[in-house]
């Protein structure tokens, strides 16, 4: 019993955590990324004027944060076409895409849209969860806020860290389809840092995921 405990708890860490990559850059590139909600899939490069850095995105009106903004400026000098808001709302649709298939263990819908690293890691885990016979019943209850935490741009490859602050709902069950932890009913607040990265000689307006971690 104690050790069906154990391995439950380690399930719902993995649930409410994507495994971190450590910092670690494959060096694919791949910039595609093309974020969905449940309702319509968001391009969150498509070329549009760039929007001010004042615009209101968030609770707290941020777009992103004062040490990002140098790293915002060099991009938008460099790509007239990004847009700030549709970025975010692109990253909003990623983030809640790329949990939603670890979660059900569905892979080949992030498949696209992930470093082939940050896919190895995720694929791992979905096979220890299977093979420890339990499954995942987590919900994104809400996103409450993604800004943009750091920038980079290095030889026209740009980065952007989105800061998530998340409420998600999770449950494990075990192979009878038995609660063995967690909670439908109360949500835990998430803080994730996910780094996404585009080419900028690249037609394809789109970005890849190359890392997650955690927001201490």
């Amino acid at each position: 019993m104690a050790t069906i405990v154990i391995l439950a708890l380690v399930a719902l860490f993995i649930g409410l955590r994507l495994y971190a990559v450590l910092g670690e850059r494959t060096g694919h590139e791949q910039p595609i990324l093309k974020p969905a909600d449940p309702d319509a899939r968001l391009e969150p490069m498509a070329p549009t004027a760039p929007l001010q850095p004042t615009s209101s995105l968030d609770p707290a009106g941020m777009a992103y944060l004062p040490t990002a903004g140098p790293g915002v400026r060099a991009l938008l000098a460099a790509d007239p076409s990004f847009d700030v808001a549709r970025f975010l709302e692109g990253a909003k649709g990623a983030y809640r895409l790329i949990l939603e298939s670890f979660w059900k263990g569905e892979l080949d819908a992030m498949k696209p849209h992930v470093d082939g690293h940050i896919f190895d890691t995720f694929e791992a885990a979905v096979a220890e969860r299977k093979a420890q016979g339990l499954t995942l019943a987590n919900r994104l209850v809400a996103i409450e806020q993604a800004v943009i935490a750091e920038a980079l741009l290095s030889k026209n490859v740009a980065e952007m860290t989105v800061r998530f602050e998340a409420d998600i709902a999770a449950v494990t069950r075990d192979g009878s389809g038995a609660m063995v932890a967690g909670s439908m009913s109360d949500a835990v607040q998430t803080r994730d840092l996910w780094t996404f990265r585009r080419d900028l000689t690249s037609r394809d307006p789109n970005w890849l995921l190359v890392e997650t971690d955690e927001d201490e």
